[in-house]
């Protein structure tokens, strides 16, 4: 008995062992078979179209991933994913990822979802698989309060997949617009993009376009030939330079895409993770009451003289330190990102030194929507002002400064961040109103010495009140400059509006730094409400 339950013992071992190793052999093949499918995966559309894209001074998207986020830390998904179409042979032509990468990662250890389209793969065309891959992180991104970036390289709306590719990309529109104002969401323009392609950059927070290698365009050059005969390379229609300098569409140009992907990174340095955070504080080592002594002199003597409100920037700012957005654009206005005692802050000046710091219809809209971006991410504003008014005449008339100076006025007015507002020079007429004026519900106001707040400047201001006394003086040169020489005296100052308690405080110059930095310690815990509604409806 005992020795046949030993030969039963033994049968069944060598049986297990057998099955075990059967098992085994399959599961070592289909682990052999998952790596061939990831090596095949990594080369996207193919160690040619690698090269191609090298060839182009292009990095591949995983390449772009990889140097963006923190080593080690990609988590991809929908990695398997594929197109399902057939039409036009499309069957024939197939890609796990489907020709974009997605995934979450960290950027200085903070959790961020990312996606980077595949040139290399369909040329980066968007089909409807495609799209759910990218909506799919947006959603995602939505629940845990992340910040959202996109890198785009693509030949746009899959062509075989008619209707599909335009569903997937007006879902994935749908999602840049509930993000809006919930997390940051970031845009890369590292190729083309073109057509219905360009809405998605649009509608987030910042673009960075590479120069030479990137455009963006609702219409090609060979459209724009046969449409208006006009000969137009890409370049020249929808270039980083044209964005950045003219139309005001993207926020950042860059020379390549290492340099768009740190900058991406020093961008998410000062902001806020979602709408519910405050902005990462960075401790510093600059004291907040440093010598600024040179700003004491910085105003010239002449009020028409210009100076250089950059110079104003890094006396008051951490270690000189100033992100600036969209620099080449309406450059009369400058917006951007500091830190003023450890704490993010949002730069909103004008700028005397290019065109005198008016106030025109680009820059009442580039500062009406950095100030809203501000406003949704907890980031407080400092404005420094020095506004001779809005532009005049018929070319700012007709293209609806009313409108935009409407924006920038709405912007400010709506904003329940802290709101700091420094005088250094020239408030004008409706231009000191819109610029985070204490009519605006502005928290902080203070002034230099060299203010002057006024409805106008005194050439105006004499002409209308004595117009009539100067045509009939025996001296009108004369009599006007006494005018002029008493209107100053009158608003030429600060302490006018200070009487009315509109000026919290006259300062020192000097004193600038300081006085924020209090100001925004203060401010940490303010709490505003806004009237309960639907939604806003800002004059766009």
């Amino acid at each position: 008995m005992g020795e046949y339950l030993y030969l039963c013992d033994e049968w069944g071992r060598q049986v297990f062992g057998f099955v075990h190793h059967i098992y085994m052999s399959r599961q070592t093949d289909k682990i052999r078979e998952l790596f061939e499918r990831r090596e095949q995966m990594l080369l996207g559309g193919g160690e040619a179209a690698v090269e191609k894209q090298h060839s182009r001074h292009k990095l591949t998207a995983r390449e772009r991933i990889e140097r963006l986020l923190d080593p080690g830390t990609f988590e991809e998904l929908g990695t398997y994913v594929r197109h399902h179409n057939a039409n036009f042979g499309a069957d024939k032509k197939v890609y796990d990822g489907d020709s974009v990468v997605t995934g979450s990662g960290l950027v200085d250890g903070r959790l961020v979802y990312v996606y980077a389209q595949d040139f290399t793969a369909f040329a980066g065309t968007c089909g409807y698989m495609h799209a759910r891959k990218i909506c799919e992180v947006q959603q995602l991104a939505m629940k845990v309060g992340a910040p959202i970036i996109g890198i785009n390289d693509s030949g746009g709306a899959r062509i075989q997949e008619g209707v599909n590719s335009l569903a997937g990309y007006g879902e994935l529109f749908e999602n840049n617009i509930l993000a809006s104002g919930v997390v940051p969401q970031i845009s890369g323009i590292f190729g083309p993009c073109a057509g219905g392609a360009v809405y998605s950059p649009a509608l987030t927070d910042f673009n960075i376009m590479v120069s030479g290698t990137s455009y963006m365009f609702l219409t090609g050059p060979k459209v724009v030939k046969m449409v208006t005969n006009e000969e137009v390379t890409a370049e020249e229609l929808g270039g980083a330079s044209v964005h950045t300098r003219k139309s005001g569409v993207a926020h950042f140009a860059v020379e390549s895409d290492e340099e768009g992907l740190e900058l991406m990174r020093h961008l998410l340095s000062f902001l806020p993770s979602n709408n519910m955070e405050e902005a990462p504080r960075v401790a510093s080592s600059d004291p907040v009451d440093r010598d600024l002594s040179v700003l004491n002199e910085l105003i010239p003597d002449n009020p028409n003289t210009a100076y250089d409100m950059y110079e104003v920037i890094g006396q008051v700012v951490d270690g000189g330190e100033f992100l600036e957005v969209q620099r080449d654009f309406a450059r009369s206005i400058i917006i951007g990102f500091a830190r003023i005692d450890g704490r993010s802050v949002g730069i909103v000046a004008n700028q005397p030194a290019a065109a005198a710091g008016v106030l025109d219809v680009n820059s009442s809209r580039k500062g009406a929507r950095f100030v809203r971006f501000c406003d949704a991410f907890n980031i407080p504003i400092v404005s420094l002002v020095d506004v001779p008014g809005f532009l005049p005449g018929t070319g700012q008339e007709y293209n609806a400064v009313i409108t935009n100076g409407a924006k920038l006025l709405y912007a400010y007015g709506e904003a329940t961040v802290p709101k700091i507002t420094v005088i250094t020079r020239k408030a004008y007429g409706g231009a000191y109103i819109v610029m985070g004026s204490k009519h605006l519900r502005a928290d902080i106001n203070l002034a230099w010495p060299s203010a002057e707040i006024a409805v106008m400047g005194p050439d105006g201001a004499v002409e209308i009140l004595y117009g009539k006394a100067l045509r009939d003086a025996e001296d009108p040169a004369a009599l006007k400059e006494e005018h002029i020489r008493e209107y100053r005296e009158k608003f030429a100052n600060p302490y006018y509006a200070a009487s009315y308690g509109f000026i919290d405080d006259v300062i020192v110059p000097d004193e600038t730094r300081k006085r924020i930095a209090r100001a925004l310690r203060d401010l940490r815990n303010k709490r505003q409400e806004l009237p309960a509604k639907k939604h806003d409806n800002i004059p766009l």
